[in-house]
């Protein structure tokens, strides 16, 4: 028996039946100060899983790579692990590999390049295509500031743009030629989005008219200025969809990322590729546009079994 089966006794047969590599990191780790059983346990508990999943593809443990580690958090993802919970996981896997890596044993860690989802801010709940729809229709577009709702909700949806990217727009980066938004987001990084036929058509309309109405005699290059011509605030913004989401009588908490994550969760359930999915979103890693996809393929099982209810 190891010392970390000695000394955790109750989880003695599944700390034994553990790969060898986890049992030696577990000894190790065990003879450092400050941890607590529970850390301990918490070790075990996600290298154990890790292995057996890598194992039932055939991969040792040790020769984990980035690619292994990122269908292991979208997979555990898809069975309904929590942001909390994948980054437990991680920092065991990274406090693994890092104490292999000082070993000598292992060249590089798999982790290294893998973000920390972030804590406390869980995936929206789904938004149906029809609850878009509706959400859509609820502003009173002969109204300036309805029209101006309108066409931002429209522009979110078929960009799927951050919150901040939107309400920040200027008038310069929008090409209606081409139908193209230029964004710089996060890291400076730029990217070109198309618009779509829809949101050119809204834009089109709404600068040529209710956009003037709104400012009158003022003047900013902000797209979607207020009623006092300056930009919108990012909070605004979010009144803006909790009173159009109670207008549409959609039964759910909607906010500006609900709008984000409908648009790509929307886009993997008509085929879209992931990669341009998250080139669109502007993702630095494949790793954060991954989370999307459990939610269209559970979409796509619903209406599998809705159309072929015997299977």
């Amino acid at each position: 028996m190891s010392k970390f089966a000695a000394a955790v006794a109750p989880n003695a047969t599944s700390a034994e039946s553990a790969d060898p590599a986890v049992s030696r990191f577990l000894d190790a780790v065990w003879m450092e100060r400050g941890l607590s059983a529970n850390t301990l346990a918490a070790y075990r508990a996600d290298l154990t899983s890790l292995a057996r999943w890598l194992a039932e593809r055939d991969v040792s443990i040790m020769k984990t790579s980035r690619a292994d580690l990122l269908g292991f958090i979208a997979w555990r993802v898809h069975t309904g692990a929590r942001p909390r919970s994948t980054a437990r996981q991680l920092s065991s896997f990274r406090r693994f590999f890092r104490y292999y890596m000082r070993e000598g044993v292992v060249r590089e860690d798999p982790t290294a390049q893998i973000a920390m989802p972030k804590i406390g801010r869980s995936l929206p709940k789904s938004v149906t295509e029809e609850e878009v729809e509706a959400l859509l229709a609820a502003p009173t577009v002969s109204d300036p500031l309805g029209n101006r709702d309108r066409t931002m909700l429209e522009v979110l949806y078929a960009t799927g743009l951050r919150v901040s990217e939107l309400v920040n727009l200027r008038m310069a980066q929008v090409n209606l030629n081409q139908g193209v938004l230029r964004i710089l987001g996060k890291g400076n990084r730029e990217r070109l989005i198309p618009l779509g036929g829809e949101s050119v058509k809204w834009l089109t309309d709404f600068a040529r008219g209710p956009r003037g109405e709104i400012l009158l005699e003022r003047q900013t290059d902000y797209l979607f200025p207020t009623r006092r011509g300056d930009r919108m605030t990012r909070q605004a913004f979010w009144h803006i969809i909790k009173r159009y989401a109670r207008k549409a009588a959609i039964g759910k908490d909607l906010s500006p990322h609900s709008l984000r994550h409908a648009f790509a969760t929307h886009l993997l359930n008509h085929g879209a590729d992931l990669r341009v999915v998250q080139m669109l979103l502007g993702h630095s890693d494949l790793s954060t546009t991954q989370i999307y996809t459990h939610v269209a393929r559970e979409r796509m099982k619903e209406l599998h079994a809705l159309h072929h209810p015997r299977g």
